[in-house]
């Protein structure tokens, strides 16, 4: 099941951007789902679904906005191995 959410935006928007109003869509998408991973609001499959993306291809697009595809700190990984059985 899916849901439509509809946004209205002026014209002027899409030729700003140089973007029709279904690669604007699929643009946003993709920047809402990688800020939201980038701020540990979502999972990397949850990313890859809200962007309409494989998980492969996100993590790839992630580059592309300077955001690490590792959620954890190295600390954060030193600390997990010092209390693993």
């Amino acid at each position: 099941m899916s849901v439509a959410i509809t946004i209205d935006l002026p014209e002027t928007v899409f030729s700003a951007i140089r973007k029709s109003p279904s690669e604007f869509a699929a643009e946003m998408r993709l920047a809402a789902a990688v800020k939201w991973y980038e701020m540990g609001v979502i999972s990397q499959q949850k990313a890859a679904e809200i962007a309409g993306r494989t998980r492969a291809d996100f993590i790839l697009s992630l580059a592309r906005f300077g955001v690490s595809p590792f959620q954890s700190t190295a600390d954060e990984i030193m600390e997990d191995l010092r209390h693993a059985d």
